[in-house]
């Protein structure tokens, strides 16, 4: 599959702050691919040095092979929804819509085709004759997704068009931008802070910090796997300690010896643990076995779903836990005293 966005040693400075160093990817055509991280990391400056919004300091920019380092953005084959829809507010829902066609070359019936396609794969047939105000938020978002679609672009660029709605609805939009774009097939770009965002959505998905990206990989890789302390720390909820390793996947956790089956077997000195809490498991006291170590629950929190436990290592760290709640009811209350137990498949070693 080619790409159909690559950039090359892509770097952009505003003044003394450079907001993305030395970044090459490739976004291979027909993807999903979503760019995360914490606000100021660069993500939205990336999509910008994509749509020719912002002119890159120094490194090229290539859609589909052709390399669109200095075109102007109305002449890149992409088109941009941002999180403020910026609809137009006397037009109606069609008219909205089919607003850029009127700068391509296609005739009116074409036009009124495409519109109408274009409706109906987000769902707003019946709402043609609307106007923004007489929209929900999650139709006025499907307006401006029809509205970039329409003009067929090679690349659809998404800065956090979900950012705006509720909890609730932005879950379902989620599922429904992901059928939108298998159904065109063509390569989305989307930036998003949100993890659950782009763990629902992305084929495959770079972790951005200070201009860098730290890990590019598919969520499960990223999530399971990830490469460094931030993101693991980053990427949903981690337990991360400060070890000593010595080598071999061999560390030790203040007095206690552990096994680790992941990660940088080959480190030593000190270095970082990291264990998801979905993997670590509570028996009783006294329980033996590798990887067992003595602890105390702190706090218990019912989650709906999920139960957490937080559980602080005697001389040690403090650790979460999460089990399922429809599990059999748990004898853990406060207090109690239980063994923790870090699965050696799980626990997971990175070099500090």
């Amino acid at each position: 599959m080619t790409a159909g966005v690559a950039l090359e040693n892509l770097s952009k400075r505003f003044g003394p702050v450079e907001a993305v160093r030395e970044l090459t990817l490739d976004v291979l055509e027909g993807e999903f691919f979503s760019l995360l991280g914490p606000s100021g990391c660069g993500k939205t400056t990336t999509l910008r040095l994509i749509a020719g919004f912002e002119e890159p300091t120094t490194g090229r920019i290539l859609l589909g092979g052709r390399d669109v380092t200095r075109t102007p953005p109305h002449r890149r084959p992409v088109n941009t929804v941002f999180q403020s829809y910026a609809l137009f507010p006397h037009l109606t829902v069609r008219d909205n819509v089919a607003f850029g066609l009127r700068f391509q070359s296609a005739s009116k019936d074409v036009g009124r085709r495409r519109v109408a396609e274009t409706l109906s794969l987000v769902q707003l047939e019946g709402l043609e004759n609307r106007r923004p105000s007489q929209l929900s938020g999650g139709q006025q978002q499907r307006v401006a997704l029809a509205r970039a679609l329409v003009l067929e672009p090679a690349v659809l660029l998404l800065d956090e068009p979900l950012g705006a709605l509720d909890a609730k609805l932005r879950r379902a939009l989620q599922l429904e931008l992901k059928a939108i774009q298998q159904a065109v097939g063509i390569t989305f770009v989307y930036v998003t802070h949100d993890q659950e965002e782009a763990l629902t959505m992305s084929d495959r998905m770079a972790v951005m910090s200070e201009g860098l990206v730290q890990q590019l990989g598919t969520p499960k890789e990223v999530y399971e796997e990830p490469a460094t302390a931030f993101v693991a720390d980053f990427l949903g909820v981690s337990n991360l300690m400060t070890a000593r390793a010595a080598g071999g996947g061999l560390v030790r956790l203040g007095a206690a010896e552990l096994v680790a089956g992941r990660g940088d077997h080959g480190a030593s000195g000190e270095i970082r643990l990291t264990i998801r809490p979905e993997r670590v498991r509570l028996e009783p006291p006294a329980s033996s076995g590798e990887n067992r170590l003595p602890g105390i629950v702190e706090r218990v929190v019912y989650l709906g779903p999920t139960t957490q436990f937080v559980v602080r290592l005697n001389g040690g760290p403090t650790l979460q836990a999460m089990t399922a709640s429809g599990e059999a009811q748990t004898p853990y209350a406060e207090g109690s005293e239980v063994t923790v137990v870090l699965p050696r498949d799980a626990l997971r070693v990175l070099s500090a």
